[in-house]
Protein backbone atom coordinates (compact mmCIF):
# COMPACT_ATOMS: atom_id res chain seq x y z
CA UNK A 1 0.00 0.00 0.00
CA UNK A 2 1.46 3.61 -0.76
CA UNK A 3 0.89 6.82 1.15
CA UNK A 4 0.44 10.24 0.34
CA UNK A 5 1.16 13.08 2.18
CA UNK A 6 -0.96 16.91 1.02
CA UNK A 7 1.35 19.48 2.42
CA UNK A 8 4.63 19.87 2.57
CA UNK A 9 5.16 22.49 5.53
CA UNK A 10 6.73 22.09 8.91
CA UNK A 11 4.14 18.70 10.11
CA UNK A 12 4.11 17.46 6.55
CA UNK A 13 7.91 17.33 6.26
CA UNK A 14 8.60 15.88 9.67
CA UNK A 15 5.98 13.14 8.44
CA UNK A 16 8.13 12.11 5.15
CA UNK A 17 11.32 12.54 7.60
CA UNK A 18 9.40 10.03 10.23
CA UNK A 19 7.87 7.63 6.91
CA UNK A 20 11.66 7.12 5.69
CA UNK A 21 13.58 7.30 8.85
CA UNK A 22 11.60 4.12 10.23
CA UNK A 23 10.15 2.98 7.50
CA UNK A 24 10.81 -0.87 8.31
CA UNK A 25 9.62 -1.01 11.63
CA UNK A 26 6.68 1.21 10.89
CA UNK A 27 6.37 -2.02 7.83
CA UNK A 28 6.26 -4.02 10.38
CA UNK A 29 4.03 -2.53 12.97
CA UNK A 30 1.43 -1.98 10.22
CA UNK A 31 1.26 -5.78 9.15
CA UNK A 32 1.67 -4.70 5.80
CA UNK A 33 3.72 -6.41 3.27
CA UNK A 34 4.42 -2.71 2.66
CA UNK A 35 3.92 0.51 3.04
CA UNK A 36 5.65 3.73 0.95
CA UNK A 37 5.33 7.02 0.43
CA UNK A 38 4.65 7.64 -3.33
CA UNK A 39 3.38 11.55 -3.15
CA UNK A 40 4.02 14.83 -1.73
CA UNK A 41 1.18 17.02 -2.94
CA UNK A 42 2.26 21.03 -2.71
CA UNK A 43 1.65 23.86 -4.65
CA UNK A 44 5.35 25.40 -3.67
CA UNK A 45 8.56 24.02 -5.25
CA UNK A 46 11.12 22.35 -3.43
CA UNK A 47 13.86 22.37 -5.58
CA UNK A 48 16.86 20.10 -4.39
CA UNK A 49 14.53 18.96 -1.72
CA UNK A 50 15.35 14.90 -0.36
CA UNK A 51 11.70 14.32 -1.54
CA UNK A 52 11.84 16.03 -4.74
CA UNK A 53 10.81 13.39 -7.21
CA UNK A 54 7.76 12.02 -5.49
CA UNK A 55 6.37 15.77 -5.60
CA UNK A 56 3.57 16.55 -7.21
CA UNK A 57 0.74 19.68 -7.92
CA UNK A 58 -2.14 17.79 -9.01
CA UNK A 59 -4.40 16.46 -6.22
CA UNK A 60 -6.09 14.11 -9.24
CA UNK A 61 -2.98 12.36 -9.32
CA UNK A 62 -3.49 10.94 -5.47
CA UNK A 63 -7.80 11.28 -6.38
CA UNK A 64 -7.28 8.32 -8.69
CA UNK A 65 -4.39 5.99 -7.94
CA UNK A 66 -5.49 3.15 -6.80
CA UNK A 67 -2.80 1.95 -4.91
CA UNK A 68 -2.83 5.08 -2.35
CA UNK A 69 -4.68 4.12 0.58
CA UNK A 70 -3.44 6.28 3.08
CA UNK A 71 -3.84 10.00 2.54
CA UNK A 72 -2.26 12.30 5.17
CA UNK A 73 -3.41 16.27 5.21
CA UNK A 74 -1.37 18.26 6.50
CA UNK A 75 -2.27 21.39 5.10
CA UNK A 76 -4.23 23.38 7.54
CA UNK A 77 -7.03 25.61 6.72
CA UNK A 78 -10.44 24.48 5.68
CA UNK A 79 -10.02 25.11 1.84
CA UNK A 80 -9.15 23.00 -0.04
CA UNK A 81 -8.33 20.51 2.81
CA UNK A 82 -12.04 19.92 3.35
CA UNK A 83 -12.37 19.39 -0.97
CA UNK A 84 -10.05 17.09 -0.64
CA UNK A 85 -10.15 14.87 2.46
CA UNK A 86 -13.80 14.69 1.42
CA UNK A 87 -12.96 13.40 -2.06
CA UNK A 88 -10.32 11.07 -1.00
CA UNK A 89 -12.59 9.49 1.52
CA UNK A 90 -15.28 8.61 -1.05
CA UNK A 91 -12.80 7.47 -2.69
CA UNK A 92 -12.20 4.84 -0.51
CA UNK A 93 -8.90 5.72 0.85
CA UNK A 94 -8.33 6.12 4.55
CA UNK A 95 -7.47 10.03 5.54
CA UNK A 96 -5.20 10.86 8.40
CA UNK A 97 -4.78 14.98 9.48
CA UNK A 98 -3.52 17.06 11.94
CA UNK A 99 -5.80 20.10 10.76
CA UNK A 100 -7.93 21.16 13.92
CA UNK A 101 -9.13 23.45 12.04
CA UNK A 102 -10.93 20.95 9.40
CA UNK A 103 -11.92 18.86 12.41
CA UNK A 104 -13.87 21.18 14.54
CA UNK A 105 -15.59 22.04 11.51
CA UNK A 106 -15.81 18.98 9.48
CA UNK A 107 -15.54 16.35 12.03
CA UNK A 108 -18.96 14.66 11.63
CA UNK A 109 -19.60 14.60 7.90
CA UNK A 110 -15.84 13.49 7.29
CA UNK A 111 -16.36 10.65 10.02
CA UNK A 112 -19.51 9.69 8.31
CA UNK A 113 -18.25 9.74 4.97
CA UNK A 114 -15.73 7.35 6.16
CA UNK A 115 -18.18 5.01 7.75
CA UNK A 116 -20.48 4.86 4.52
CA UNK A 117 -17.31 3.80 2.44
CA UNK A 118 -15.51 1.53 5.09
CA UNK A 119 -12.60 3.63 5.52
CA UNK A 120 -11.33 5.63 8.42
CA UNK A 121 -10.74 8.94 9.18
CA UNK A 122 -8.30 9.88 11.83
CA UNK A 123 -6.35 12.76 13.54
CA UNK A 124 -4.48 12.09 16.91
CA UNK A 125 -2.30 15.35 15.78
CA UNK A 126 -5.16 17.51 15.74
CA UNK A 127 -5.26 17.92 19.24
CA UNK A 128 -2.30 18.47 21.82
CA UNK A 129 0.51 17.91 18.47
CA UNK A 130 2.55 15.19 20.08
CA UNK A 131 0.10 14.41 23.16
CA UNK A 132 -1.78 11.37 23.03
CA UNK A 133 -5.14 12.63 23.66
CA UNK A 134 -7.63 11.32 21.26
CA UNK A 135 -7.03 7.54 21.26
CA UNK A 136 -6.41 7.48 25.52
CA UNK A 137 -10.21 8.73 25.54
CA UNK A 138 -11.58 6.63 22.85
CA UNK A 139 -9.77 3.74 24.23
CA UNK A 140 -8.32 3.80 27.85
CA UNK A 141 -10.86 5.99 29.11
CA UNK A 142 -13.81 4.12 27.70
CA UNK A 143 -15.17 2.50 30.62
CA UNK A 144 -15.46 6.25 32.30
CA UNK A 145 -17.82 9.04 32.59
CA UNK A 146 -16.02 12.22 31.68
CA UNK A 147 -17.27 14.59 33.86
CA UNK A 148 -15.22 17.62 32.62
CA UNK A 149 -12.13 18.32 30.48
CA UNK A 150 -10.41 21.21 30.90
CA UNK A 151 -6.79 22.57 29.68
CA UNK A 152 -4.25 24.89 28.26
CA UNK A 153 -4.51 23.68 24.63
CA UNK A 154 -2.43 26.31 22.94
CA UNK A 155 1.34 26.88 23.23
CA UNK A 156 1.77 30.48 22.01
CA UNK A 157 -0.20 31.51 24.35
CA UNK A 158 1.05 29.98 27.48
CA UNK A 159 4.69 30.61 26.05
CA UNK A 160 3.09 34.50 26.45
CA UNK A 161 1.61 34.18 29.76
CA UNK A 162 4.24 32.67 31.08
CA UNK A 163 6.39 35.24 30.38
CA UNK A 164 3.92 37.86 31.97
CA UNK A 165 3.67 35.81 34.87
CA UNK A 166 7.51 34.66 35.26
CA UNK A 167 9.93 38.17 33.81
CA UNK A 168 6.99 40.69 33.48
CA UNK A 169 7.19 41.12 30.49
CA UNK A 170 3.85 42.90 28.83
CA UNK A 171 1.83 41.23 26.78
CA UNK A 172 3.07 43.20 23.88
CA UNK A 173 6.57 42.36 24.91
CA UNK A 174 5.81 38.51 25.70
CA UNK A 175 4.30 38.59 22.51
CA UNK A 176 7.28 40.13 19.99
CA UNK A 177 9.53 37.33 22.00
CA UNK A 178 7.25 34.87 21.11
CA UNK A 179 7.75 35.47 17.57
CA UNK A 180 11.24 35.97 17.62
CA UNK A 181 11.08 32.42 18.93
CA UNK A 182 9.21 30.85 16.11
CA UNK A 183 6.16 30.47 18.89
CA UNK A 184 3.85 32.50 17.25
CA UNK A 185 3.46 33.39 13.89
CA UNK A 186 3.66 36.83 12.27
CA UNK A 187 -0.35 37.17 12.72
CA UNK A 188 -1.14 35.84 15.79
CA UNK A 189 -4.79 35.82 15.85
CA UNK A 190 -6.07 32.30 15.70
CA UNK A 191 -3.40 32.02 18.70
CA UNK A 192 -4.05 35.21 21.31
CA UNK A 193 -7.81 35.08 20.17
CA UNK A 194 -8.21 31.49 21.88
CA UNK A 195 -9.55 30.53 18.15
CA UNK A 196 -6.74 27.65 18.38
CA UNK A 197 -8.00 26.43 21.84
CA UNK A 198 -11.76 26.72 20.85
CA UNK A 199 -11.17 24.07 18.10
CA UNK A 200 -9.29 21.72 20.03
CA UNK A 201 -11.99 22.26 23.22
CA UNK A 202 -14.25 21.39 20.22
CA UNK A 203 -12.91 18.21 19.24
CA UNK A 204 -12.31 16.87 22.14
CA UNK A 205 -16.12 17.47 23.49
CA UNK A 206 -17.39 15.79 20.20
CA UNK A 207 -15.03 12.87 21.13
CA UNK A 208 -16.01 12.39 25.54
CA UNK A 209 -20.03 13.71 24.93
CA UNK A 210 -20.87 11.98 21.00
CA UNK A 211 -22.29 14.76 19.48
CA UNK A 212 -20.47 16.98 17.20
CA UNK A 213 -19.68 20.83 18.93
CA UNK A 214 -19.17 23.43 16.15
CA UNK A 215 -16.79 26.38 17.42
CA UNK A 216 -19.85 28.79 16.88
CA UNK A 217 -21.48 27.72 19.56
CA UNK A 218 -18.59 28.20 22.26
CA UNK A 219 -17.77 31.25 23.10
CA UNK A 220 -14.47 32.28 23.02
CA UNK A 221 -12.29 34.95 24.58
CA UNK A 222 -8.73 35.15 24.15
CA UNK A 223 -5.41 37.13 26.50
CA UNK A 224 -5.17 40.23 24.40
CA UNK A 225 -6.61 42.35 27.14
CA UNK A 226 -4.55 40.72 30.52
CA UNK A 227 -2.50 43.27 32.06
CA UNK A 228 0.25 42.42 34.72
CA UNK A 229 -1.59 44.75 36.76
CA UNK A 230 -3.90 41.60 36.80
CA UNK A 231 -0.90 39.00 36.86
CA UNK A 232 0.19 40.45 39.94
CA UNK A 233 -3.47 40.21 41.62
CA UNK A 234 -3.67 36.79 40.78
CA UNK A 235 -0.36 36.22 42.55
CA UNK A 236 -1.95 37.54 45.52
CA UNK A 237 -4.67 35.49 45.22
CA UNK A 238 -2.45 32.15 45.48
CA UNK A 239 -2.66 31.43 41.73
CA UNK A 240 -1.84 32.23 37.58
CA UNK A 241 -3.77 33.24 34.74
CA UNK A 242 -3.80 30.47 31.94
CA UNK A 243 -6.08 30.54 29.05
CA UNK A 244 -8.45 27.28 29.50
CA UNK A 245 -10.57 25.44 27.41
CA UNK A 246 -13.10 23.46 29.16
CA UNK A 247 -16.27 20.98 28.75
CA UNK A 248 -18.43 19.50 30.98
CA UNK A 249 -21.56 17.42 31.12
CA UNK A 250 -24.42 18.83 32.80
CA UNK A 251 -27.11 16.32 32.26
CA UNK A 252 -27.76 14.01 29.10
CA UNK A 253 -28.64 16.47 26.44
CA UNK A 254 -26.38 19.52 28.20
CA UNK A 255 -23.25 20.32 27.96
CA UNK A 256 -21.06 23.73 28.92
CA UNK A 257 -18.34 24.52 26.75
CA UNK A 258 -15.87 27.69 27.04
CA UNK A 259 -12.39 28.94 26.29
CA UNK A 260 -11.32 32.31 28.43
CA UNK A 261 -8.45 33.26 30.38
CA UNK A 262 -8.89 31.98 34.08
CA UNK A 263 -7.47 32.49 37.46
CA UNK A 264 -6.04 28.86 38.40
CA UNK A 265 -4.52 28.20 42.31
CA UNK A 266 -1.86 27.19 43.00
CA UNK A 267 -3.16 23.48 44.30
CA UNK A 268 -4.18 22.57 40.65
CA UNK A 269 -2.05 21.08 38.14
CA UNK A 270 -2.28 23.25 35.39
CA UNK A 271 -1.10 26.26 37.15
CA UNK A 272 2.67 24.92 36.52
CA UNK A 273 2.46 23.74 33.11
CA UNK A 274 4.47 26.62 31.48
CA UNK A 275 6.62 28.22 28.21
CA UNK A 276 5.31 25.98 25.16
CA UNK A 277 3.73 23.09 26.83
CA UNK A 278 -0.06 21.78 27.04
CA UNK A 279 -1.68 19.64 29.48
CA UNK A 280 -5.01 18.71 29.28
CA UNK A 281 -6.81 17.18 32.45
CA UNK A 282 -9.71 14.38 32.20
CA UNK A 283 -12.13 13.98 34.96
CA UNK A 284 -13.90 11.05 35.02
CA UNK A 285 -15.78 9.01 37.70
CA UNK A 286 -13.74 6.01 38.08
CA UNK A 287 -10.46 6.94 37.14
CA UNK A 288 -10.45 10.73 38.78
CA UNK A 289 -8.39 13.48 37.32
CA UNK A 290 -5.77 12.06 34.45
CA UNK A 291 -3.70 14.84 32.75
CA UNK A 292 -1.84 14.17 29.85
CA UNK A 293 1.18 16.68 29.30
CA UNK A 294 3.83 17.67 26.95
CA UNK A 295 4.59 19.80 24.22
CA UNK A 296 1.78 20.67 22.27
CA UNK A 297 3.25 21.27 18.78
CA UNK A 298 6.61 20.75 17.01
CA UNK A 299 7.50 18.46 13.40
CA UNK A 300 8.66 15.41 14.98
CA UNK A 301 6.16 15.77 18.01
CA UNK A 302 3.20 16.25 15.58
CA UNK A 303 4.58 13.94 13.28
CA UNK A 304 5.02 11.21 15.04
CA UNK A 305 1.37 11.50 15.95
CA UNK A 306 0.31 11.30 12.27
CA UNK A 307 2.58 8.30 11.46
CA UNK A 308 0.94 6.46 14.34
CA UNK A 309 -2.87 7.16 12.90
CA UNK A 310 -0.89 5.66 9.65
CA UNK A 311 -0.08 2.45 11.34
CA UNK A 312 -3.89 2.87 12.92
CA UNK A 313 -4.98 2.51 9.00
CA UNK A 314 -2.80 0.54 7.49
CA UNK A 315 -3.78 -2.18 10.05
CA UNK A 316 -7.96 -1.90 9.69
CA UNK A 317 -7.91 -1.77 6.00
CA UNK A 318 -10.40 -4.34 5.67
CA UNK A 319 -12.37 -2.86 8.79
CA UNK A 320 -13.02 0.55 9.84
CA UNK A 321 -12.36 1.23 13.55
CA UNK A 322 -15.13 2.34 15.67
CA UNK A 323 -14.61 5.68 16.02
CA UNK A 324 -16.67 9.41 15.93
CA UNK A 325 -19.25 10.86 17.27
CA UNK A 326 -22.88 11.79 16.17
CA UNK A 327 -24.53 14.75 14.58
CA UNK A 328 -24.50 18.15 16.61
CA UNK A 329 -28.18 19.16 18.28
CA UNK A 330 -30.29 22.27 18.62
CA UNK A 331 -29.03 23.64 22.17
CA UNK A 332 -26.57 21.10 23.22
CA UNK A 333 -24.34 23.52 24.13
CA UNK A 334 -25.35 26.42 26.60
CA UNK A 335 -25.23 29.68 26.08
CA UNK A 336 -22.06 31.00 28.65
CA UNK A 337 -24.17 33.23 30.48
CA UNK A 338 -26.12 30.20 32.21
CA UNK A 339 -22.76 28.12 33.33
CA UNK A 340 -21.60 28.54 37.09
CA UNK A 341 -18.59 30.53 37.36
CA UNK A 342 -17.06 33.42 39.93
CA UNK A 343 -14.96 36.46 39.12
CA UNK A 344 -12.02 38.53 39.24
CA UNK A 345 -12.79 42.34 38.98
CA UNK A 346 -10.15 44.55 38.81
CA UNK A 347 -11.94 48.04 38.58
CA UNK A 348 -11.75 51.79 39.23
CA UNK A 349 -13.53 54.04 41.52
CA UNK A 350 -13.55 57.66 43.00
CA UNK A 351 -14.02 56.37 46.55
CA UNK A 352 -12.44 52.61 46.93
CA UNK A 353 -13.82 51.91 50.29
CA UNK A 354 -17.40 53.29 49.38
CA UNK A 355 -17.16 51.08 46.33
CA UNK A 356 -16.17 48.13 48.24
CA UNK A 357 -19.00 48.34 50.83
CA UNK A 358 -21.06 48.53 47.50
CA UNK A 359 -19.46 45.54 46.05
CA UNK A 360 -20.45 43.72 49.60
CA UNK A 361 -23.88 44.50 49.01
CA UNK A 362 -24.71 43.61 45.92
CA UNK A 363 -22.44 40.26 45.53
CA UNK A 364 -22.73 39.13 48.79
CA UNK A 365 -19.45 37.69 50.23
CA UNK A 366 -16.27 39.01 48.21
CA UNK A 367 -12.24 38.90 48.90
CA UNK A 368 -10.09 42.24 48.54
CA UNK A 369 -6.94 41.82 46.92
CA UNK A 370 -3.91 44.05 46.98
CA UNK A 371 -1.03 44.12 45.26
CA UNK A 372 2.25 46.68 45.97
CA UNK A 373 2.11 49.70 43.75
CA UNK A 374 -1.82 49.79 42.86
CA UNK A 375 -2.95 53.42 41.99
CA UNK A 376 -5.04 54.46 45.18
CA UNK A 377 -8.54 54.52 42.86
CA UNK A 378 -7.94 51.02 42.18
CA UNK A 379 -10.01 48.19 43.74
CA UNK A 380 -9.48 44.42 42.63
CA UNK A 381 -11.98 41.23 44.53
CA UNK A 382 -13.05 38.12 44.15
CA UNK A 383 -16.71 37.25 44.13
CA UNK A 384 -18.37 33.69 45.30
CA UNK A 385 -19.34 31.19 42.58
CA UNK A 386 -23.00 32.09 40.97
CA UNK A 387 -24.82 31.91 37.20
CA UNK A 388 -22.58 34.17 34.95
CA UNK A 389 -25.82 36.23 33.94
CA UNK A 390 -26.25 37.07 37.48
CA UNK A 391 -23.04 37.87 37.94
CA UNK A 392 -23.19 40.43 35.01
CA UNK A 393 -26.21 42.10 35.72
CA UNK A 394 -24.84 42.78 39.50
CA UNK A 395 -21.63 44.15 38.01
CA UNK A 396 -24.14 46.41 36.35
CA UNK A 397 -25.69 47.79 39.40
CA UNK A 398 -22.07 48.91 40.89
CA UNK A 399 -22.29 52.13 38.77
CA UNK A 400 -19.60 53.29 41.33
CA UNK A 401 -17.05 51.59 39.20
CA UNK A 402 -15.48 51.54 35.92
CA UNK A 403 -14.17 47.76 35.06
CA UNK A 404 -10.94 46.81 33.84
CA UNK A 405 -10.98 43.16 33.92
CA UNK A 406 -13.04 40.78 35.06
CA UNK A 407 -11.47 36.81 34.62
CA UNK A 408 -13.60 33.75 35.49
CA UNK A 409 -11.95 31.82 38.26
CA UNK A 410 -11.32 27.68 38.55
CA UNK A 411 -11.05 26.50 41.82
CA UNK A 412 -10.53 22.80 41.45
Amino acid sequence: MNVAIMGYGVVGSGVAEVLKKNHDSIEKKSTLGSLDLKYILDIRDFSGDVNEKIMIKDFNIILNDDTVGIVVETMGGLHPAYEYVRSCLKAGKSVVSSNKELVAAKGYELLSIAEEKNVNFLFEASVGGGIPIIRPLSQCLAANEIVEVKGILNGTTNFILTKMINDGMSFDEALKTAQENGYAEKDPTADVEGFDACRKICILASLIYGKHVYPENVYTEGITKISLSDVEYARAWGGVIKLIGRAKKLGENKISAIVSPAFVPRTSQLAYVDDVFNAILVSGDSTGDVVFYGRGAGKLPTASAVVADVIDCARHTSKKRFFGWGDAVPDYVIDHLDAETSFYIRAEAENPDEALTAARKIFGEIVVLSRTGAPKNEIAFTTTTAVERELRTKLETLYMINPLSVIRIIKD
